[in-house]
């Protein structure tokens, strides 16, 4: 199973928060069910901070930065669950057409590429650790300051976001804390675990592309170093036959997942990029204010840096995948497929044709995944904060 050989680290990560497709027991929807109840109700406690007469703009900017960012990780675990089935068939697509490898190389390929998503997979993964290490270390470093170099005057405590749970805060503090935290780290593993693996996802389509070219290479130098007969022209056109093959279904197999996950990723460019233009505002408002410190600034810069890491992963992979699909067509026009029988250039011409229709992974036709898109979303963002800051 390809699962067990290429996807075992994104099974792992999918397990701890009850979404893997291929197993859904009992324990595993009452984990989703309790863990989505922890992610909901910390987003629900602030936006309960509305029902406060007393707030102004300011405060309705702190409010929103970080509900909508926590929104981000409930939009990521709901989609993903509803569409946890889907998921599961498009693994099992992907066996189906991994079961009908035979060429060594083409199995190197395939392993080529589970590596660089099993890095992708590390990397993201380190990176949330190490996020949240960080806001919890920075959460407790009065008191670890305190331990160290003891003073007799006591510190308020305040939280890190404004909530209201209708209770005493200084007197329930730590359990407030305690939930913004485990909901925290909740949506981090549920925006990790499910991100890696559609990129590791994404990233097995991308090795299907290459395979597709390295069949139209091998047997375009087939032809060229072989006498042409029969059998050995019925062979080259079977190959190139399947390197067609194997194109459309790495192009079907990705516009599908895509398709699947569209509301998804719509609601998450929507909510993302509003959130990052009101970190932003929060960023510069913090700085400007002369009694700013680290506490304050840290979670709004933390926001900022995982929306901005998590756009421009979605649209690097979006991007890698259009530029395979374009080797594949470039690779189709370097070979010397002019001196192939006729049959087997109008085999070749059909492939071409297809380039005529450029490949992209888009978003309800607004977005496209691609470098370019993901500087638009960024400068999008900068926009509205630019404008959101000059109204104070």
């Amino acid at each position: 199973m390809i699962t067990a050989q290429y996807f075992d680290l994104n099974r792992i990560l999918l397990l701890s928060i009850g979404l893997w497709p291929y197993q859904q027991s009992k324990l595993d929807r009452l984990r989703f069910i309790f863990f989505l109840g922890i992610l909901t109700t910390a987003i629900l406690f602030q936006f309960t901070t509305f029902l406060n007469s007393k707030y102004t703009a300011d405060s309705v900017v702190k409010i929103l930065s970080s509900a909508l960012f926590f929104t981000l990780f409930m939009i990521k675990y709901i989609f993903f669950a509803i569409n946890a089935e889907t998921m599961k068939n498009l693994l099992i697509q992907l066996q189906h057409v991994y079961d009908q490898l035979k060429d060594e190389c083409e199995n190197a390929i395939v392993e080529k590429y589970s590596y660089n998503a099993k890095r992708y997979t590390i990397a993201l993964t380190t990176f949330s650790i190490c996020s949240i290490c960080a806001l919890i270390v920075a959460q407790l470093w009065s008191n670890i300051i305190d331990i160290i170099l003891p003073i007799n005057v006591s510190q308020a405590r305040r939280l890190p976001i404004m909530t209201e749970y209708f209770v005493d805060q200084e007197k329930y503090f730590s359990l407030i804390l305690l939930h913004l935290n485990a909901a925290f780290c909740i949506g981090m593993a549920a925006m990790v675990s499910t991100g890696t693996m559609l990129i590791a996802y994404l990233e097995h389509t991308c090795g299907l592309f290459k395979i597709s070219s390295y069949r139209i290479k091998h047997a375009m130098r087939a032809i060229v170093l072989q006498n042409i007969n029969t059998k050995n022209d019925t062979l080259m056109l079977k190959e190139i036959r399947c390197a067609v093959d194997i194109h459309r279904q790495a192009m079907i197999l990705s516009k599908t997942l895509v398709c699947k996950f569209e509301a998804m990723l719509f609601c998450l460019i929507a909510t993302g990029v509003i959130s990052l233009s009101l970190n932003l505002f929060q960023i510069f408002q913090i700085a400007s204010n002369e009694d700013n410190n680290i506490d304050k600034i840290l979670f709004p810069s933390v926001f900022v840096f995982i929306c901005i890491l998590y756009m421009f992963c979605a649209n690097y992979v979006g991007q890698n995948v259009t530029d395979h699909n374009n080797h594949v067509f470039v690779t189709v026009y370097n070979v010397q497929w002019y001196i192939a029988p006729l049959y087997v250039q109008k085999l070749m011409l059909f492939l071409l044709q297809r380039n005529t229709r450029e490949f992209t992974l888009g978003v309800g036709g607004l977005f496209i995944g691609s470098l370019e898109c993901f500087a638009t979303l960024v400068k999008a963002s900068v926009s509205y904060f630019t404008v959101i800051y000059s109204t104070q």
